[in-house]
């Protein structure tokens, strides 16, 4: 069942985080109806989602049958054991996290400037310390290359979110959690706690 506490509608938030993330699992169809998910690196830019590869595969067969796609970005925060709420019952064991997962038509990039944006805004993603040549279609050392790789963008018809940080809890409850991971304090769980505190919006 839809939890709508957890979903995030705002466009700031989501952005950031599509920003922040650097891999994902796109979701095809095949010929014989039988679903596909390939997991790869994306950017965001222009309001569209931008991958690259071969141009050959499965994944590329997929596309060329039917262009609709689904796209899902998703980070763990925080693993929450269910001691930290009651000392006998597993049901409140849970995980911490936020996702997007994005509807629309997959389709091949042409352009040569369109590719070199896309792939430019990648390269700045994945190795923002540079120490590369910049990447532009009029440059001979990459016009070749360009046109060798396969580059797909995603235009989403449906976007969605979801940030789960309990924001069901009562505030007492949230705030025992908070601070049983920060005294924990395993990879992400302050930053764990202090998005809980962020998105908190009231009682229950």
């Amino acid at each position: 069942m839809r939890r709508d506490e957890f979903m995030m509608d705002d466009p700031a938030e989501i952005e950031a985080f599509m920003h922040q993330a650097s891999f994902g699992f796109l979701g095809t169809v095949g010929e014989d109806g039988i679903p596909r998910v390939t997991p790869l690196n994306f950017v965001y830019a222009n309001q569209a989602f931008y991958f690259h590869g071969s141009r050959m595969g499965e994944k590329m067969e997929h596309l060329r049958r039917t262009s609709a796609v689904c796209f899902t970005v998703a980070d763990e925060y925080s693993l929450i054991p269910s001691y930290y709420s009651d000392p006998v019952l597993a049901c409140p064991a849970t995980a911490y996290f936020k996702s997007v997962t994005a509807v629309g038509e997959a389709v091949l990039v042409d352009d040569l400037e369109e590719k070199a944006l896309a792939m430019e805004a990648l390269m700045r993603k994945l190795q923002p310390e540079g120490g590369y040549a910049t990447i532009d279609a009029q440059d001979p050392k990459y016009a070749k290359r360009l046109k060798g790789v396969a580059v797909i963008k995603l235009v989403p018809h449906r976007l969605s979110a979801k940030f789960k940080f309990g924001q069901n809890l009562t505030p007492e409850r949230l705030e025992s959690i908070a601070q049983a991971l920060e005294s924990r304090d395993q990879e992400q769980d302050r930053e764990t706690a202090k998005l809980m505190r962020k998105y908190f919006t009231g009682s229950h």
